[in-house]
């Protein structure tokens, strides 16, 4: 448990003793290699082809990353050199991080959605100029990307234009480039000499994430970041992970989280699935029958929901109602004897608990799969009722906080010793200092080594004694747990746990003359939307050039022709990012926004907080359209 500092009542650090260090010429290929050598394992992956499940032996995957790595070798990759990979989670994206390391490399991870003005950026700062691509659509993106920068860059797919689907392990492309690798010359020493040249404090990924001048940074996260998470971490969620566990892995393996669980199992003995599509995950889960999830809340929000509609659409409305009730009920008086405060459950909620977890709660873990009895949620924050309504119905959901820059999990709840609504403990090695001004400062085994040719972002990025800055305000309670209060940043989280700068967007879309100001809007919303102001002095000669009768703001705001320009300049802005960065929907307000409103400082720059305030309604509004 963690040690704690401060005023019980404004508690200001916690920290978590470290459980294991690891040498210095250690890298997280030992991880895979020390998983090998202890044998008698379970399997390592397990892989969906067709409607089957294939599992994959931690031998038989060993042999494969060999063989991709003399590939690599014999391309002339040379230790440090970042390759990238662009794909959706796949069992090809683990084998092809592994082969990256295997060869001394530097895996570049890149959303599968990344348009071709993002990737060019992450090509450039990075410098690969070798790339896995998941499929033809994916290589045309970086061929795109290449030819914007005038460079040449390799690509290497998963899969070929008009393969079938794929029956092997690993699919047709990358399984011919495992065999190119094996046919190669390259000896076995010669991976092992790229395999070990790399110790704890050498790079091991570039993983970009967004920053508020609208450049993704490069966060420098070395081995010592992801082994030592991995060999800490596995012991601290020993209860969740469990003995020989199984678990279905749906976030993006270009999220840095994804990554560190993969090698926490790696190293536990644990046996992961990729799910390849969100439109088959619940039957995936039937499946799989993981013991153990890692999810975005969204999921979790999704699977909720479904439920609640079948029950709907069974009659069954008010009994679902009551069942949830129950479950929250039932959780929040656990919770509250957790934190050491009286509440005693009354005959009657035990059994309205016990009638429903006999007839309706089931049907809850059945849709996770049946087995699970705990699901890690990252990437967003986990809303309190959510929690309590799972950990009532049997499945305790653990929340945990990190970011990019601490390889991810930086607290976490772990089993038996929770608390819903915060986002957990320090993991071991990890110390959490709240600032004066609120902001949450972490300082830690998975903290980044800084962010690539931005010496200034990384020195701003750290305090005087080493804290590594968030960005984010929080509370720790007198037992360490840690509660995040708000964002000191600008950047969106939305529901599916995708970073978005809102500045850049907004900057595109004011540059039509009819937009006056921008507010992006999506914070742990499903996707990302925008309030826009016109502009008068833009509006009426426009009106003119259109051949339209000068509009009133209010009339303007709902004219057809304006709304089909102001698009245009919303497409524009959406040409840049993802498409889970792009906005969705917007909607134009028939008022300004001004300093006398309250919307606008002196300088006449927009407060958004304000804004997202008073239009609260209105915001609301476009989630449920």
């Amino acid at each position: 448990m963690p040690s704690t500092h401060g005023n019980p009542h404004t508690m200001r650090e916690a920290s978590t003793q470290l459980i294991k260090d690891l040498p210095k010429d250690f890298n997280t290929t030992d991880l895979l290699v020390d998983r090998l050598k202890r044998g008698n394992d379970a399997p390592l992956f397990s892989v969906k082809r067709g409607e089957s499940w294939i599992d994959v032996a931690t031998a038989d995957f060993v042999s494969d990353v060999r063989s991709l790595a003399k590939m690599l070798l014999s391309a002339g990759i040379t230790p440090g050199q970042g390759i990238g990979i662009m794909s959706r989670t796949r069992y090809e994206w683990a084998l092809a991080e592994q082969a990256i390391w295997f060869a001394g490399a530097v895996s570049v991870p890149i959303y599968e959605t990344s348009s071709p003005h993002q990737v060019a950026w992450i090509l450039e700062d990075s410098g690969a100029r070798h790339v896995f691509a998941e499929d033809p659509a994916c290589a045309r993106v970086i061929g795109q990307a290449a030819g914007s920068l005038g460079e040449e860059v390799t690509v290497w797919s998963f899969e070929q234009e008009d393969s079938p689907a794929p029956a092997g392990i690993p699919s047709t492309g990358l399984r011919k480039l495992v065999a190119a690798g094996a046919g190669s010359g390259v000896a076995d020493e010669q991976v092992e000499t790229a395999r070990t040249s790399a110790g704890l404090r050498d790079i091991a990924t570039l993983a970009y994430t967004s920053g508020t001048t609208g450049r993704p940074k490069g966060c420098m996260l070395t081995h010592a970041n992801l082994s030592l998470v991995a060999v800490n971490l596995a012991p601290h969620l020993a209860p969740v992970l469990g003995s020989r566990g199984r678990t279905l892995m749906s976030l993006p393996l270009a999220h840095v989280l994804a990554r560190a669980i993969q090698q926490v199992c790696v190293h536990a003995g644990s046996t992961v699935a990729h799910a390849p599509s969100a439109s088959t995950l619940v039957q995936d889960l039937a499946a799989v029958r993981p013991g153990f999830l890692l999810a975005a809340p969204r999921i979790i929000e999704k699977i909720r929901a479904t439920e609640a509609a079948t029950a709907q659409a069974a009659g069954k409305r008010r009994l679902f109602a009551q069942a949830e009730s129950a479950a929250i009920e039932y959780s929040r008086s656990a919770d509250a004897r957790a934190r050491g405060l009286t509440s005693r459950r009354s005959p009657v909620q035990l059994a309205r608990h016990s009638l429903f977890n006999k007839a309706l709660y089931p049907r809850l873990r059945a849709a996770l799969g049946g087995r699970v009895r705990y699901a890690m949620c990252g990437a967003s924050a986990l809303n309190t009722d959510l929690a309590h309504f799972f950990r009532g119905a049997g499945v305790g959901l653990l929340e945990g906080y990190g970011l990019t820059e601490t390889t991810a999990p930086a607290t976490v709840n772990i089993a038996g010793h929770l608390r819903v609504g915060s986002a957990g403990i320090p993991i071991p090695g990890t110390t959490i200092r709240i600032a004066p001004d609120g902001e949450v400062l972490v300082k830690g085994i998975g903290v980044f080594a800084g962010y690539r040719h931005n010496a200034q972002a990384t020195a701003e990025a750290f305090d005087d004694e080493g804290f590594f800055r968030t960005g984010d305000t929080g509370t720790l309670d007198e037992a360490g747990f840690l509660s995040i209060t708000g964002r000191k940043q600008d950047i969106l989280l939305t529901a599916g746990g995708k970073n978005v700068a809102p500045g850049p967007l907004e900057e595109i879309i004011r540059a039509s003359p009819l937009v006056s100001q921008v507010v992006v809007v999506g914070e742990n919303r499903p996707f990302v939307a925008a309030l826009l102001t016109l502009d008068p002095d833009g509006l009426a000669p426009w009106c003119r050039a259109n051949s339209l009768p000068v509009l009133s703001g209010a009339a303007a705001a709902a004219h057809p022709r304006v709304l089909a320009e102001i698009q245009l300049a919303v497409d524009a802005a959406n040409a840049t990012v993802s498409q889970a960065e792009g906005i969705e929907k917007f909607v134009v307000l028939d008022r300004e926004f001004t300093e006398e409103s309250g919307h606008l400082t002196p300088t006449l720059q927009v407060k958004r907080a304000s804004v997202i305030h008073d239009f609260g309604a209105l915001i609301e509004q476009l989630y449920r359209r």
